[in-house]
């Protein structure tokens, strides 16, 4: 038997040894467990949500790149293999990337990669609440949610989470616009047709797809300062087409909005250099800080700490200028 006690906001479990000694557990805050348990979560206060997602604009404006750490809370990430799933797991991973550098945690509750299982919006939600209640309560980075389901990014925004990371560019849920709009989130939106197409122009291509996002954002009434361009390597490219739109950032650069790089350990890397998943940093530092030269704002990455260091050696030689 478990014995449960709060103090100061948070709940700690305490589970007797053999000797009769209690030993602690499990400690999250109360609002976390809450929401966990909850199917409808508990809501963030509205002005200091806004708050965190006003700061977060004025820093992507202040040119310096930022890193958005990625936590999967899922069984079957293609990355970690659900290393960080579970609630103490997710929130000891996320602490440690805050103190690696992160700016930004993004929390998935469903793998992205090809093959995986396919969850509904309950099960993801039942995934991802606990941590983004209690991330939310520590008040430490500003939260992303990375989904494509509308239902899932009210209830994320609700608890907390500012951005929306939607690897179908609000094009998979025709609710998620609007879910957008309603909960005032900033959004990344990705460049993905769904299906790869190695006869297309893709500098053109790019350009039209972002025509139509913007446009579709000003039509749901969502401001453009919202939104946050993201090339989508890995999601409906051939091989070629993810070295190509990596080559080709100044089509989103030149929008004006920020632009984020995911590369973190993708197969295109694995495949040039024949590497398995866990020994692709120095083709992920290589893309990405060629990305940073070609206007990159935000990198989201597993390798915190090698990340950070990488751009503080980047910022030490431009300040010698």
């Amino acid at each position: 038997m478990g014995t449960l006690l709060e103090e100061n906001g948070k709940l700690t479990l305490f589970l007797r040894r053999g000797n009769g000694a209690l030993k602690p557990q499990f400690a999250a805050p109360v609002r976390a467990v809450i929401c966990a348990l909850s199917p409808r979560g508990v809501g963030m206060d509205s002005a200091v949500r806004k708050t965190i997602r006003e700061e977060l604009l004025h820093r992507l404006s202040g040119g310096r790149v930022m890193l958005m750490g990625i936590l999967n809370v899922t069984p079957d990430s293609f990355s970690d293999g659900g290393e960080h799933f579970g609630l103490t797991n997710a929130i000891q991973h996320a602490e440690q990337m805050r103190i690696d550098g992160a700016d930004i945690i993004d929390i998935g509750g469903e793998s992205t990669r090809p093959g995986a299982e396919n969850v509904d919006a309950a099960e993801e939600w039942r995934r991802v609440s606990g941590t983004i209640a209690s991330l939310s309560a520590s008040g430490a980075l500003p939260l992303s949610i990375d989904t494509y389901k509308a239902s899932v990014a009210r209830q994320a925004a609700k608890a907390g989470a500012v951005i929306i990371n939607d690897v179908w560019g609000m094009t998979r849920d025709p609710d998620m616009a609007s879910a957008v709009s309603e909960t005032d989130s900033l959004v990344v939106v990705t460049y993905n047709r769904g299906k790869a197409d190695g006869a297309i122009n893709l500098r053109d291509d790019m350009a039209v797809f972002f025509e139509e996002s913007f446009a579709e954002a000003d039509a749901h009434g969502i401001p453009r300062e919202h939104l946050i361009l993201d090339p989508g390597v890995g999601f409906g490219k051939t091989y070629e087409q993810n070295f190509g739109v990596l080559a080709n950032l100044d089509v989103l650069a030149e929008t004006g909005r920020p632009v984020l790089v995911g590369v973190s350990r993708k197969s295109f890397i694995g495949r040039l250099t024949g590497n398995p998943v866990g020994d692709r940093l120095i083709g992920t530092l290589t893309a990405n800080l060629d990305s940073v030269f070609r206007g990159a704002s935000i990198l989201r990455v597993h390798d915190v700490a090698a990340h950070r260091e990488a751009l503080n050696m980047l910022e030490a030689i431009e300040k010698a200028k």
